[in-house]
């Protein structure tokens, strides 16, 4: 998207690997449940950074597939913390007319976070001024995975299979492709990352820790982003 007035490309679709939550409550000697918790609350923040300069989606990475591996206490206090964020946050999204998408296998999810996470889209669902995607229990391959699975269970045909077919039927489909991808916390691998989606999209690595993550730096990512595709035109 080309914004007219600043005349820079603007990403339609950022993917953020929020790394580093962790690491950032150890440094303070607070509990790794703190930095869960600012790095949750920082979701919103970003997002109105990013809306107000004209991206229209941004997809977190909150809790991959490989996140069932930590310790169980910490796996708990975390679905607890993004149970208690999403109602924090739904009468925000709805005043902000941001509409939230929930990719992963929801239903996996303990407790009733699965039926929060669908009345939480559901709410949301009218929301014109950016789209929030949280990806929970999420792994790129396994979506990939799932929508051969559903092209089979509604019996496609071999010849009915190509790119629009199989992007519809992955978590979210209608979601425009990822331009940029994000990696904070100083890490430089992918984690399984809408693989599909991104495949053909920048790649940005950052140092700071995702709850450190402010304004300045979502200024830098679209203008990094914009340098490199105008070397493209």
């Amino acid at each position: 998207m080309i914004d007219e007035k600043r005349k820079i490309i603007t990403p339609a679709h950022i993917g953020i690997i929020t790394d580093g939550c962790r690491r950032w409550a150890k440094e303070r000697n607070l509990p790794l449940v703190e930095g869960h918790r600012s790095g949750l609350k920082k979701i919103r923040s970003s997002a109105d950074y990013f809306f107000h300069r004209q991206v229209k989606a941004v997809s977190y990475l909150c809790f991959s597939s490989k996140d069932w591996n930590r310790q169980r206490d910490e796996i708990n206090n975390l679905m607890k913390l993004i149970k208690n964020d999403l109602e924090e946050s739904l009468e925000i999204f709805l005043k902000k007319s941001y509409q939230v998408l929930i990719s992963g296998r929801v239903e996996e999810l303990p407790g009733d976070l699965p039926t929060f996470c669908a009345d939480i889209v559901g709410q949301t669902k009218k929301g014109e001024k950016g789209i929030i995607n949280i990806c929970l229990n999420y792994s790129g391959r396994q979506d990939i995975i799932e929508s051969i699975k559903k092209m089979m269970k509604n019996n496609i045909e071999l010849e009915q299979v190509h790119e629009g077919m199989v992007k519809k039927y992955l978590y979210n489909g209608e979601l425009p492709e990822v331009d940029i991808v994000l990696r904070t916390g100083g890490e430089e691998n992918y984690s399984d990352f809408l693989l599909w989606q991104a495949a053909n999209a920048e790649l940005f690595f950052m140092k700071k820790y995702w709850p450190d993550f402010e304004e300045q730096d979502a200024e830098r990512i679209i203008n990094e982003y914009n340098l490199r595709i105008l070397k493209i035109l």
